[in-house]
């Protein structure tokens, strides 16, 4: 028995991480619980495991007294004398008893009990190995998929993801390495569960924080963030530092950095514009290259109608409104987008307008002229005072008319 502990003691030390100290406490304790349950019900018995080789030694600890009343709890003196020479009344001795006389059942049962404490144990491991990396990216190798879910090997512990922490288009083949954040430890009654993800928006982000290293010692600020798993990420970023360009820093030299992401995401489209704190200018960057011709704000629900030319419709919406829905979450307004329909201008408006802006004419006498088809500076060329008065202007003020447009 004591090689079979002895292994039990290595391989949970090595594989499992456990002390082997932990191990030694968790045997002794099932092993006595166990056997008070079978033969040795009644007794005081005291176990011990040596921690180099395995072997295990049992005692039954009797109460030295001058009559005894339960042979299974107390030793007479003159007996006593034989184990513990000296010994006298109300001493305690240490009875060597062979391991095996524990009984078949209660090794048995200590086996189970063994078994359930060992499975505790690794999962407060895994939750002590795995709680500070909450937040974290971490690698792993696919090892299969049960329904939707893809069941990942971190090394020490088994993790999950779960379909919805799964970008869409994606493929993971059994064996194969794969990255993801660790999203939560959800504590379920079959213990820690590690729960992982590559859809979460704070995937990405933790990559940047990674990558760009301005992010990570905070001359760079992610101040808003949108993603659409497997089609678009939006970043707006902000510098502490006037020297620093932010999306420049985002960026890298020749888009390295960006694009060491966009791989890692299998192609996915990455966004990154300044920020700006003013909600017009703020959705103006979000949505190039669409150039908005009219944006309403709407502060009390805070919703925004944006209108954009038909070319550029498509663009500012998106495929399926995703673009749209993006540059909402970015924004944090609600987003309208339409069609700006271009009216046409008024010529007879226009024309009575560049009468009493230029000239000073009153109105109703620029519209008379108007209505009469002279509608410009040009129209009056060749026109005399007769021509006026026929179209119901008095002598005098047909010549002040004439004289003010060949005058000015």
């Amino acid at each position: 028995m004591s090689s079979e502990i002895l292994s039990v003691l290595e391989y949970m030390e090595k594989e499992k991480g456990i002390p082997r100290a932990d191990m030694i406490s968790t045997i002794v304790n099932a092993i006595k619980t166990a056997a008070l349950k079978g033969v040795n019900s009644g007794q005081e018995l005291k176990i011990e495991i040596n921690p180099k080789n395995g072997q295990l030694n049992a005692w039954s600890q009797l109460k030295v007294v001058d009559s005894v009343s339960d042979p299974k709890l107390q030793i007479h003196v003159e007996k006593a004398q034989v184990f513990k020479p000296g010994a006298v009344i109300g001493d305690t001795i240490d009875r060597e008893i062979d391991p095996s006389y524990l009984g078949r059942i209660a090794a048995q049962t200590a086996r189970q009990a063994i078994m359930q404490r060992l499975r505790a144990f690794e999962k407060e491991r895994i939750y002590d190995d795995f709680k500070d990396s909450v937040g974290d990216i971490v690698s792993g190798t696919v090892r299969r998929r049960e329904r939707n879910d893809l069941f990942i090997d971190l090394g020490k512990a088994e993790a999950v993801m779960p379909g919805k922490e799964q970008v869409p288009g994606e493929e993971y083949a059994p064996g194969e390495r794969i990255r993801c954040i660790l999203l939560e430890i959800e504590n379920s009654s079959r213990g820690p569960e590690i729960i992982l993800s590559r859809a979460s928006p704070k995937f990405v982000r933790r990559l940047f924080e990674l990558e760009v290293t301005e992010i990570a010692d905070g001359t760079v600020k992610i101040e808003a963030f949108a993603r659409e798993p497997g089609y678009r990420t939006k970043i707006a970023v902000t510098s502490t530092d006037p020297k620093v360009d932010p999306v420049g820093a985002c960026v890298g030299a020749r888009g390295a950095r960006v694009k060491s992401i966009v791989r890692e995401l299998g192609g996915e489209k990455i966004d990154i514009i300044p920020y700006h704190a003013d909600t017009k200018e703020m959705l103006i960057e979000a949505l190039k290259p669409a150039v908005p011709r009219e944006i309403i704000l709407d502060e009390k629900n805070k919703r925004l109608l944006v209108r954009v030319v038909n070319d550029d419709l498509a663009v500012a919406i998106g495929r399926k409104g995703q673009n749209a829905r993006l540059t909402s979450r970015l924004v944090g307004w609600r987003l309208d987008i339409e069609e700006f329909k271009v009216v046409a201008a008024d010529p007879r408006a226009q024309a009575i307008a560049l009468f009493v802006g230029t000239y000073g004419f009153d109105k109703a006498v620029a519209e008379r002229l108007v209505a009469n088809g002279i509608n410009s500076p040009a129209a009056f060329e060749g026109v005399e005072a007769s021509d006026l008065v026929g179209f119901g202007f008095t002598e005098e003020e047909a010549a002040g008319l004439i004289a003010k447009v060949s005058g000015s």
